[in-house]
Parts: C-alpha cells; sequence; structure tokens
C-alpha cells in the first residue's frame, strides 16, 4: 500500500493568523475565544479567526495581473479568501511545492470544501433582496399606481387570496402584514404588467450578426439604455431581480476549491468534499484513496468555514449544543455546550515515495487510513454503534490493535454527547490511552475544526509531546471521570508511544475516526 505524506499545510484560526501563530498559541492552555459582536449585547463566546487578506496580496500580485487581487478582495466572502491563504501558507512549508503541482498536471487534485458554505454573503444578499422587494411590491401596490386597487376600494369586497387589511391587525404584525398586503396587490396591478411588457420587448433584443464577440457587447450596452429610460419613464425603484449580484455565484460551496485550483495553476480533479463536522476526515479519506489508486500523485486538501454569525450561532443555539452564559465551556466537564469557530485549514498531501525521492519533506505525522460510517439514527444525537464501527474500521485497515493506540483526540462538544463519546472509545480502547478534547481551545469549526484538531496532533507529536487544553483536572466532569481516567489537562504531555487516533462524529450522524503515526 502506497505511503502518503503531508507536504505543506496551512491554517487560520482564531488567535492564528498562520500556522507558526497556531502551533505557538497550542503551547498554552488558554482559551483562544472572545465575545460575538452579533445580536447587539449577548452572552455568546465564539472563535473568530484572526485574518488579514491583504497580507498575501504580494504573492498574489507576483503570480497574476495587477487586477486580481482587486478582483478577489471584493467578489470573495471570507471561506475562500481563507481557504487561498491557508493554500499559499501550506506552498511555504516546503520549497518547490508549488511548480511540482503544476508540474503533476491531473494527477495533482483539489479536495476543499466548507461545512457551512458562505452564510455571512448569503444572508447580505438576502437581506438586501428583501428590501427591494419590499420597495418594488410597496411602490406598485400603491393607489396612484395601481387602478385595480382603486377599483376594489370603492366596493370593499372580498377578494380570492387577499390577505387581511394592515390597518386591522395586530401591531406586533405589522410588517408582515404590509408585506402581504403590497405583494398581494402589486400582482394585481395592470401598471406593473404593462411595466413588464416593456421589459419583456427589451430583453428580447439578441445578438443577430456580424462578429458575435462585438455584437455581444452592443446588445448589452443598449439593453441597459433601454431599461434606465424604462426606470426614468416610471420613476421605479430597482427592480428586486437587480438587487441580487452575481456574487452569490461566486460563493458556492465548491468556490474554494476551485479559486485554489486558480491560484495555484492545478489543473486536476477539483470539488467540495462536505460532511459537517467530519468534513476534514472525509476529505482526508478521499485524498489518502486517490493517491493510493494512484489517481493522483498529490491533493490539496482541506476545509473553511466563515467567521461566526447571528446564522449559526443562533441555529446552534436552537439546535441546544451552544452555550450562553458568557464563560468558557470545556468538554468534559459541565457540558453546557459548545462554541461556534470560523477559519480554515490546507493541507498539502502526496505519495511518499515520490516526494521524498524529489528532496521533499513530511510533516507531521503519517495518515495511515481513515473509518467512515452514517449512524442512519438521527440528526443530531451520535449512536454509540456508528462511531463505533468507524473506530474499527479505521482500526483493521491500519493494521493496528487497540493496544497500540497511544492517544485519542475526541470529538467532544461540551455536550451531553461527550458521556456517550467515551464510553465508546472505552468499550474499544483500553485505559492506557491518553485522551485530549480541544473545542474549549478554539471552538467548534464546522469543517475546519476537524482539520484543527488533527493538525494540533500532528504538531505535538513532531515535538514529542501533546499540547495542553484549558481542561483542568478539578473540572473534569466526575461521571466522565468514571469511564476514563487519563486525560492531557492544563500541561503538555510526553507524546505516547503507538499511533494516535481522532473521531469526528457530524450533524446527520456522519462519523470519520483517522488513525495516524509518529514517522519512522
Amino acid at each position: 500500500m502506497r505511503r502518503v505524506g503531508i507536504f505543506g499545510w496551512g491554517v487560520v484560526a482564531p488567535r492564528s493568523r498562520n500556522i507558526e501563530a497556531f502551533e505557538k498559541n497550542l503551547a498554552s492552555a488558554e482559551s483562544w475565544l472572545s465575545a460575538f459582536q452579533g445580536f447587539g449585547p449577548n452572552n455568546f463566546l465564539v472563535g473568530n479567526p484572526e485574518f488579514d487578506f491583504s497580507e498575501y496580496k504580494p504573492w498574489i500580485d507576483a503570480r497574476f495581473p495587477a487586477t486580481r487581487f482587486a478582483q478577489l478582495e471584493k467578489k470573495m466572502g471570507m471561506p475562500t479568501k481563507m481557504a487561498i491563504g491557508s493554500f499559499i501558507q501550506a506552498l511555504g512549508q516546503n520549497p518547490g511545492l508549488e511548480q511540482e503541482l503544476q508540474g503533476l498536471g491531473p494527477r495533482a487534485h483539489v479536495y476543499v470544501g466548507t461545512g457551512l458554505g458562505d452564510l455571512p454573503t448569503i444572508h447580505d444578499i438576502t437581506l438586501g433582496l428583501h428590501r427591494a422587494q419590499r420597495r418594488w411590491d410597496r411602490f406598485w401596490a400603491a393607489p396612484e399606481r395601481n387602478s385595480a386597487l382603486r377599483r376594489w376600494q370603492e366596493t370593499r369586497e372580498p377578494l380570492t387570496g387577499m390577505p387581511p387589511d394592515p390597518a386591522t391587525v395586530d401591531p406586533a404584525e405589522l410588517d408582515v402584514a404590509e408585506e402581504a398586503w403590497w405583494h398581494f396587490w402589486a400582482g394585481q396591478s395592470p401598471e406593473l404588467r404593462e411595466y413588464l411588457a416593456e421589459q419583456k420587448e427589451i430583453e428580447g433584443l439578441g445578438v443577430e450578426g456580424g462578429n458575435v464577440e462585438s455584437a455581444k457587447l452592443a446588445v448589452i450596452k443598449e439593453k441597459r439604455t433601454r431599461n434606465q429610460r424604462l426606470q426614468k419613464k416610471w420613476n421605479a425603484p430597482e427592480p428586486p431581480w437587480n438587487a441580487v449580484p452575481a456574487d452569490i455565484l461566486w460563493n458556492i460551496h465548491n468556490t474554494p476549491a476551485s479559486q485554489i485550483s486558480m491560484m495555484g495553476k492545478i489543473t486536476g480533479m477539483t470539488f467540495a468534499p462536505v460532511a459537517a463536522c467530519s468534513s476534514f476526515g472525509y476529505g482526508l479519506k478521499l485524498a489518502l484513496d486517490a493517491i493510493r489508486r494512484g489517481d493522483a500523485k498529490a491533493v490539496v486538501m482541506g476545509m473553511t468555514d466563515p467567521p461566526p454569525h447571528e446564522l449559526t450561532v443562533g441555529g446552534f443555539y436552537n439546535a441546544r449544543v451552544v452555550s450562553a452564559d458568557g464563560a468558557v465551556s470545556k468538554p468534559l466537564t459541565q457540558l453546557r455546550g459548545t462554541h461556534v469557530a470560523g477559519g480554515s485549514v490546507v493541507w498539502i498531501l502526496g505519495d511518499l515515495e515520490h516526494f521524498t525521492a524529489k528532496g521533499f519533506k513530511p510533516l507531521g505525522m503519517e495518515p495511515v487510513t481513515v473509518g467512515v460510517t452514517a449512524d442512519a439514527d438521527h440528526i443530531i444525537t451520535p449512536s454509540k454503534e456508528g462511531p463505533t464501527v468507524a473506530i474499527h474500521e479505521a482500526l483493521q485497515s491500519a493494521g493496528v490493535t487497540p493496544a497500540e493506540v497511544g492517544s485519542w483526540d475526541l470529538h467532544a462538544t461540551a455536550t451531553p454527547g461527550d458521556y456517550l463519546e467515551m464510553e465508546t472509545l472505552r468499550a474499544v480502547l483500553p485505559e492506557t490511552v491518553l485522551v485530549t478534547a480541544r473545542k474549549g481551545t478554539f471552538g467548534h469549526g464546522m469543517g475546519a475544526g476537524g482539520g484543527w484538531e488533527l493538525t494540533a496532533q500532528y504538531l505535538g507529536y513532531a515535538r514529542g509531546q501533546v499540547f495542553p487544553t484549558p481542561l483542568t483536572e478539578a473540572e473534569l466532569n466526575k461521571e466522565i471521570g468514571r469511564v476514563h481516567g487519563r486525560y492531557v489537562f492544563d500541561k503538555a504531555v510526553a507524546a505516547p508511544q503507538g499511533c494516535a487516533g481522532k473521531l469526528s462524529m457530524g450533524v446527520g450522524g456522519i462519523n470519520a475516526c483517522v488513525i495516524s503515526r509518529p514517522w519512522r
């Protein structure tokens, strides 16, 4: 079986603008969480990524036209920018990696996904659309521009589908009632239908002859001019379809992967794997499989998540998995809930024999195998069977016995699931295994979190240690302490002999178990 190494990695995380800051911060037992700035005053803590895209401008300017950085800055959301930054960091770990990836042609792949997608960009565009639709409906529902409404006002006869008059509803429901009322009457407006007929004629203009490219530009210009005249004629607000910028297309789930392929001029298979909190493990399995099959010699693999946003914090809170008391909620303690975090992590994996023969040096540890399963049971509450099978699958594929596992990193979200996860682990592994749980350090990045945890594990083993966690021995939940007694608390511990394991359990009951070993 072909062996695989990591030859480059980059990170954007809370308090960590790059992989060097990430490693330095791991040496401390402090939490990296900070107060959430959404909702106005609130009691949430989050993992807010430290990131400045302008740091990568010199690298981009050296390879692309002067306009490229400005285009990326304007059109790309934070998940894509952070992924690009992590990729550029990763190229710096081994000189010559950039040229090697380009030289591999279709044998260099890119698997970079996002657990959440670019929710802040989607939120802002959606809010803009909502406001534009409200203005539009109100304009065409005004009696002076709606002869159908004027006729109804004379008779007041009920009409099919007509919502309640806003003047008759509870004040608390006024906004919703107004929108329903305006939308209904805009749909009845003969004047709006007249406007749309004129616009239909404008939009019907097409390319008919001559040079296609120049004719296309001429048609675009003519449509713009006529539409401006139409707006001026009716004195209408911008139509709602004009309120949706094309940026919503430039920031779909595969954008981080496609932008990395463009930044690195990597021409092989490029797509976005998504498996919620298990995304990094799933991406790693796909990368290992592709290299071992010979489909790829190298895979740029990673995950990226937006900075914490009201949508994610509120959603996780109402799923009853987020802490909201203004204090750091540490796994394995009071089980009050986790903290939402954002950032990115990108690894460059390669065929070990191929890359070392060319003088590249592997980093951290050797990823051996990934066991993946689905609970097929519950959308948020993990089962015992699914993770157990994933662990067994990983151990068997790696040819490792439970006694050969020296340390283990938990998914542990500081929820009651931590207890079940420890029970599941101890049903497979002996009491000698050293256990870590790191979401009290940097929070829970939906896609990136598992990558941060693995990178922390690998960086520690490269130093011959396991980095500390914010957990103190006195804080350990007593019931969890009865299940297992050997944890990494707020002091670093020498890396134990044997392999290291890592379990991730994703929303939807999707599990990934990674087995790794120190370089021999």
